[in-house]
């Protein structure tokens, strides 16, 4: 049996109230895409939710982990698969419903045109209406320093995103050291690096209604760090 050409990714973390809502969404896009899972431990069943799904649904797949080993490391696992088992497209979101499936289309559409494709929180002012100061503050502050520091001018530290995986290095996905949320920046301006046609698609991010956020006071300070080195690395590497 031929394999779909796209690879639908969402790293999980206690999901339960969410992951089989959106996976079903997803397959009634009829997309004809995979859809893989990587779990990192979860404690509240979403394991479980998605083995049930995966008898009812072949394209569902799970990787089981068993701790919690960095988001960024769950991407880093995504894009090998995908290279590793000749996908044309890797989509990476997330779980609970930050992405919506209904956005996937304009994405694939705007992938046509681009290597990469990655959702803006910036292009539309309110897309970010119903967050709280503290996180506008935040994600409006990583945007202006991976912009100042790294010359980025897209939406860097979001996880909806299309790679045309013909188009992205072995030898980068290789070289990739960001376990956390450090990752999404990382990521996208190695890419940039290499010359690779990077879009921006216009998205909205509503107030979380399911869980919790899983970033911590440590990720945020060790993300400005990772930030800092990989700015001088890559201004030390132009000096050369």
């Amino acid at each position: 049996m031929t394999r779909p050409t796209c690879l639908i990714f969402l790293p999980t973390l206690n999901e339960a109230g969410t992951i089989e809502s959106i996976i079903q969404q997803i397959i009634d896009l009829n997309l004809g895409a995979d859809i893989l899972v990587i779990d990192d431990g979860s404690a509240d069943g979403t394991d479980e939710m998605v083995r049930k799904l995966g008898s009812k649904y072949p394209s569902v797949s799970l990787i089981e982990r068993g701790a919690r080993l960095g988001v960024g490391s769950a991407h880093i696992h995504a894009l090998r698969l995908a290279k590793e088992r000749n996908y044309g497209r890797l989509i990476t979101m997330d779980a609970d419903f930050s992405h919506q499936p209904s956005d996937i289309a304009r994405f694939i559409a705007a992938a046509e045109a681009a290597d990469i494709v990655v959702g803006s929180r910036f292009e539309r002012t309110e897309s970010l209406k119903d967050w709280n100061l503290f996180r506008k503050g935040m994600t409006h502050l990583g945007h202006f320093l991976t912009r100042l520091l790294l010359s980025m001018p897209y939406d860097a530290s979001g996880g909806f995103r299309v790679y045309a995986m013909d188009k992205v290095p072995q030898d980068l996905i290789d070289n990739l050291e960001s376990a956390n949320y450090d990752f999404f920046f990382e990521s996208l301006t190695l890419l940039h690096r290499r010359g690779l046609s990077i879009a921006e698609v216009p998205i909205d991010l509503p107030a979380r209604v399911y869980g919790h956020s899983k970033m911590q006071l440590k990720h945020i300070l060790g993300g400005f760090f990772r930030l800092v080195l990989l700015s001088y690395r890559l201004r030390a590497k132009e000096k050369e």
